[in-house]
């Protein structure tokens, strides 16, 4: 059973609470782990159908790793072997972790 749909503008809204859930995702996916454990309810961490990049859903957000493959600073970055997580809502970045470090992009 999936949280109820206010529990994603909690996370959104709250960035102490974006904070730990990005984390516990970034952790599971560097982390080799096919799941993720959050608010007590379990998703899955799937494949993205074009790039095979790694990828958590949870109600509204997307983490999504970084793509090495792409002509950016970024993938640079991850080709040089950093490891760069994204948390996105829609096509808007609102969150980076990389290297286990929390920046979140939202102006306050």
């Amino acid at each position: 059973m999936k949280p109820q749909s206010f529990v994603w503008a909690v996370k959104v809204e709250m960035p102490e609470e974006l904070k730990d859930t990005a984390l516990k995702v970034y952790e599971a996916i560097f982390g080799g782990q096919v799941t993720v454990e959050v608010d007590g309810v379990i998703y899955e961490i799937e494949k993205s159908s074009k790039n095979k990049l790694r990828t958590v859903d949870i109600e509204g957000l997307a983490f999504i790793e970084q793509n090495p493959h792409k002509d950016s600073r970024w993938a640079q970055l991850a080709r040089d072997g950093r490891q760069i997580m994204w948390v996105m809502k829609g096509r808007q970045y609102i969150a980076r972790v990389m290297d286990g470090k929390f920046l979140n992009l939202r102006r306050s």
